[in-house]
């Protein structure tokens, strides 16, 4: 019995350890760094990234006219404005006391400054700002901060990230920490990284968000899959975020 417990004690001092740590940045790798040399082509050549064409659609939403002005009436040139705001999302909002993604910040942007509605998750206007936004961070690294009450969301996304889901019976850590780099059909498997996101995937022949990503991997780990917009998508990109940091803003990204 003694030694029964000594174990269990030391199994459960190294899952902390495990979920606790960050990896060195000289560990850390980027999805796109394991991607096919024609997926690394058309993200690196922006005439050439299919994502670029959401960019170029959500510069033009950035001065579209709303009743309650447009972005840009508030925040100027989102080149100067918005360089830096990516790589701190997820954030913890004050005035809603909740966690809240990119794509929900603009649209309670929308919805409390512009006065117009919000945007349906995975629209394409949506995606369009978010990516356009995000653009302008290229380059700079994730800093997803997990401080005072971003705590508890990063707490439930980390127990998330571990947790055993559904009929295959598999945990993301068990993909994106044990076996990355692997074979996976015809791909490599990733670190299971966000920092492309929104991204260009040619199986959805369109731009998608981190959430739609995650969800896919509910799918097929054949899960009850989270709404969009739902808290516990929002807690996984908080660890995600947090287990990122120091890899550099891709968006638009290019994945297969």
């Amino acid at each position: 019995m003694r030694l029964l417990l000594v174990v269990s004690l030391a199994l459960a001092t190294s899952l902390v350890d495990a979920q606790e740590r960050v990896l060195p940045l000289s560990v850390l790798r980027s999805g796109i760094t394991l991607a096919g040399p024609d997926v690394r082509a058309l993200q690196s050549d922006e005439d050439a990234n299919p994502g670029m064409l959401w960019v170029q659609r959500g510069g033009e939403l950035w001065n579209a006219p709303a009743q309650g002005g447009s972005c840009a009436s508030c925040h100027r040139d989102a080149a100067v404005s918005m360089r830096g705001v990516a790589p701190r999302y997820p954030a913890f909002d004050p005035i809603s006391g909740e966690m809240l993604d990119l794509e929900a910040r603009i649209n309670r942007c929308r919805t409390e400054r512009q006065r117009a509605p919000s945007w349906p998750r995975e629209a394409d206007d949506l995606l369009a700002v978010t990516t356009y936004v995000a653009y302008q961070s290229r380059g700079l690294p994730i800093a997803v901060s997990i401080d005072g009450p971003a705590r508890a969301s990063f707490d439930r996304g980390r127990e998330l990230y571990f947790k055993r889901h559904g009929q295959m019976n598999l945990a993301c850590a068990q993909c994106h920490d044990e076996n990355w780099g692997k074979r996976l059909l015809a791909e490599n498997i990733s670190q299971g990284h966000g920092n492309a996101f929104p991204a260009y995937r040619l199986e959805w022949q369109s731009v998608g968000s981190l959430q739609r990503r995650i969800r896919a991997c509910y799918f097929g780990v054949r899960a009850e899959m989270p709404q969009p917009g739902a808290r516990e998508l929002t807690d996984l990109e908080v660890y995600l975020g947090w287990r990122a940091q120091g890899l550099p803003i891709e968006a638009p990204g290019v994945r297969r």
